[in-house]
Order: C-alpha cells, then structure tokens, then sequence
C-alpha cells in the first residue's frame, strides 16, 4: 500500500507496490552478466572519439586506441560524445536521501509515502514556506522497520535547479517536525536528474542508453526500469544489425539502432510526458496539490500508466481529457491560463514528429 499526503486533512491510498533497488547489488548483479556472457572491460577515461564510415576508434586516457563498429554511450547527463541538435532546456529534479536508524519514526510500516505536499513542518521556518509555496518539494519515505527508514526529500521538477542546500535545509525542518531523531545514516543519495528537454539527434554515429538518451520520464524522473526495460530492445537492434550475415553498418546501422529505441510512437508519448513536466513546472504549491489531488484520482490503469511510460499516445489523449474533466475548478484554471504555450509546443513537435 502506498500514500499521498496532499495536504494536511486530505490523505490518499494507492492500491500500488513500492521496492528500493540497491544499487551496489545492482551493478554486482549487471557486471557479473557482463563477465559471464564474454564481456571484455577496459578500465581508462575516453579522451576522443572518432568516426569513419564504417568504424570508430575510442582514444582513452591509457594511449590506447579502441576500434569499433558501434560506439554505445551510457555515461550520463555530462557526456560529451552525444550530440545534440536543439537546445538542452532541461528542468532539474533534485532530492536528498538518507537511509537511516533511528530512534522511532511516525510511518506506517505497511505503507510506503510517496508523496507528502503538508507544509506545517515550515510554521516557524518563514523563509522555507515562503520559497515552499512558489518551488515545492515532498518527502518520500519507506520504512523498513520501526527503527529503519529510508527518507528524502525531492524537488519533483524545477527550472533552473532548486539548491540542494535548500532541499537539505526543508528535510531538516520536516523531519524536526516529525520527531525524527537520526542515529545513523547508512547511505547518502544525492540526486540530480536532468527531465525533459530535446531528444539527442537522431541518427548520429553515437547510440545512447540512460541518461544521456533521453529515456529519463520527463514528468517524474524515473529512469532505473526503463533503461532496464528498454535496454534489451536496443541490443537485440545491435545484433540484429551486428550478427546478421551480411552485417549492416554504418548510416543505416545508426538509423536502425536510434529508430529502435526512438520509434516514432515513442517520441510522440515522449512529448506528452514532456508536456506534463512543463505543466509541473508552471504550478506553485497549492497549484501542484490540486494536480495530484485529481491524478490519483484517476482510474488506477491511467496514473501508474503514466508513471511507468507505458500508454499510447491515444490513452494519454484520453488520460488528458479525463484529468481536466476531473479536476477542481481551480485546477482548470491554472491549466487554462498556465499550459498553453506548452502545449502548443507539444503539438508542434508532434507535428514535426510527423513528417
């Protein structure tokens, strides 16, 4: 079971279960496939890349040079070697996190928090609640046990960045709020997730994979499942390009390998999700909780679609309608006088998308 804190008298329950991944696990897990299946590592820094026609050659750090058919990117948001052809105006998600014991905790430990919108926490804290009040940010909190409680609290999505000071400073006052008292801190996570922005060009003689590829969801920062979900997708594109007979390279490998990541479905769905974290960003406290207050109150296959990236662009259609339908009047109306440049921004690049 999971819950929404909208604000202080309203409260909703979500029929939807929660995991922690851990990280170090995972990358064990991934590395160890990795060595299993043949993989060769080479530990230096990529100094360079070059591209032929039919190769590219990777210079590291070490002196040596690499050759390659295919060169996959999958260093991140502060990569290099993906080129973009539109300017990257990403909105910023940033959270601060602990995975901590201590002395009790006032959570449900059947229920996961996913998100908790109460401000109260800032009654003698003027100068948070003010900056609370135009940049939001909610805690999320799993306990585990009655003494351990994994925490964070998460600017949902802002333009430029909100500090992480800031953030850190309104976990100190919710959890002071709470009558939390940390005696451990287990793991730190700071999280800074570029969302949104243009897709990198497409094709070019990089491919991309995570966060350098656009597949972060550009509504809630999700990124772990979907790469992991999208990842065999592409690799079955490489081998299929790689291990036929008659081996395709070069251009039309480029194309086959982005398209099959980027079909044309999925940069339109893209843009909805885009257009929902430009709506986000336009919306101050009060304006975010009328938001959630009418998305969870959506039929359950539309909101977990949403956050998963999994509907068509016809059910975001109708997720759409269905949302304005059912929101508060006050809703409507940030949505009337808020959103119209983003989505008239949305429809050009579906039409674009569709030529």
């Amino acid at each position: 079971m999971t819950c929404v804190h909208i604000d202080d008298d309203k409260t909703k329950y979500l029929d939807r279960p929660y995991g922690r991944v851990g990280r170090k696990e995972l990358k064990t897990k991934l590395l160890e496939n990795c060595a299993s299946s043949g993989v060769r590592f080479h530990k230096a820094k990529v100094l360079n890349l070059e591209h032929k026609e039919f190769e590219s050659s990777i210079v590291c750090d070490d002196g040596i040079e690499l050759k390659a058919s295919l060169v996959v990117d999958a260093s991140g948001f502060a990569s290099t070697f993906t080129e973009y052809d539109k300017p990257r105006n990403h909105g910023y998600q940033i959270a601060h996190g602990i995975l901590a014991e201590v002395d009790c905790h006032p959570f449900d430990l059947d229920k996961m928090v996913l998100m908790d919108w109460r401000d109260s926490h800032m009654g003698n804290e003027p100068y948070l609640r003010a900056n609370n009040s135009k940049i939001p940010t909610f805690l999320y909190a799993m306990p585990f046990d009655s003494n351990l409680v994994f925490l964070e609290e998460t600017s949902l999505v802002s333009r430029p960045s909100l500090s992480y000071m800031e953030v850190k400073n309104r976990m100190v006052a919710r959890l002071r709020h709470l009558g939390i008292r940390v005696k451990n801190v287990i793991e730190n996570e700071k999280c800074v997730i570029p969302m949104g922005g243009p897709l990198p060009k497409i094709p070019q003689s990089v491919m991309a994979i995570g966060g350098t590829s656009g597949v972060v969801h550009p509504s809630t920062g999700y990124t772990v499942a979907r790469t992991m979900a999208l990842a065999p997708i592409l690799a079955d594109a490489i081998v299929e390009c790689l291990g036929s007979t008659r081996m395709i390279r070069g251009r039309p490998l480029h194309h086959r390998v982005w398209n099959g990541l980027w079909p044309l479905e999925r940069r339109c769905t893209r843009e909805f999700y885009s257009f929902g974290m430009e709506t986000l960003l336009k919306l101050d406290l009060n304006g975010t909780r009328r938001f959630f207050d009418a998305f969870f109150d959506l039929d359950p296959y539309y909101w977990q679609g949403f956050l998963s990236s999994r509907l068509s662009l016809r059910e975001l259609l109708f997720l759409s309608l269905s949302l304005f339908s059912n929101a508060s009047n006050p809703s409507r109306f940030d949505i009337v006088t808020k959103c119209p440049v983003p989505l008239v921004k949305m429809m050009g690049n579906l039409a674009l998308e569709a030529i």
